[in-house]
């Protein structure tokens, strides 16, 4: 298998993957540079990959890097984590959160239900990277990352701090209060329910260079 790295210098940080005769498959317009007898090619998606880009933010086209040697990828104000996806688990992906992978795991899609992506502000399609396999991921973060476990249970979060979940964990969309009286004086905004048994992946603290690039004037992204 790949071997993957998260180095860093000057406040940057960024992915070293290592080859021996092997393959990685990487987010688009992620490398940056790759040493070695290393080649890149990028396998043509599905129809249905091609359908699901018109609705969604995830890239159809995922470049492979075969051979030995080493490839370095893009550096970031962000980090990165490093997962391991087992035999029988199917991960589902926040949008825009994969970076790369093992050859060996396997990349499909998943698509949340109609209701929940129109709360969530994402229309009616609202279509995630999923997967499953034998190998080792990288998630591109905001911060460090907090595995959470649920047996028959519940996590509530103000926002979309949850980067992956389990298939075993469904995701809704609801007032954070059960009247309207109690959701108005509350201020909190709609709230990510994710209920079920299995595991999440929690990243609520961006790193704080991240976080002051994002707030910049220009940039509407924010935190809540």
């Amino acid at each position: 298998m790949a071997t993957f790295e998260v180095e860093h210098s000057e406040g940057m940080r960024w992915v070293k993957v290592g080859l021996v005769d092997d393959d990685v498959r990487t987010e688009r317009g992620a490398l940056n540079h790759m040493q070695g007898t290393v080649t890149m090619d990028v396998p043509l998606p599905s129809l249905k990959s091609w359908w699901v880009s018109l609705f969604s933010d995830e890239s159809a086209l995922r470049p492979r890097y075969s051979g030995t040697g080493t490839v370095y990828l893009d550096s970031s104000l962000g980090g990165y984590h490093l997962m391991a996806v087992k035999p029988g688990e199917r991960w589902i992906l926040d949008t825009k959160c994969f970076w790369a992978s093992d050859g060996e795991v396997k990349l499909s899609v998943h698509r949340e239900r109609t209701w929940t992506a129109y709360w969530a502000d994402q229309g009616f399609f609202w279509y995630k990277t999923a997967l499953k396999g034998d190998g080792q991921v990288v998630l591109a973060v905001d911060g460090p990352v907090e595995e959470v476990d649920l047996v028959d249970d519940q996590l509530i979060a103000d926002g979309p701090f949850v980067i992956a979940h389990t298939s075993g964990v469904s995701l809704s969309v609801r007032r954070p209060a059960k009247s309207w009286f109690s959701y108005l004086l509350s201020g909190q905004k709609w709230a990510y329910v994710y209920r079920g048994t299995g595991k999440l992946l929690l990243c609520t603290t961006p790193y704080w260079r991240q976080r002051m690039q994002k707030e910049r004037p220009g940039n509407a992204a924010t935190y809540a």
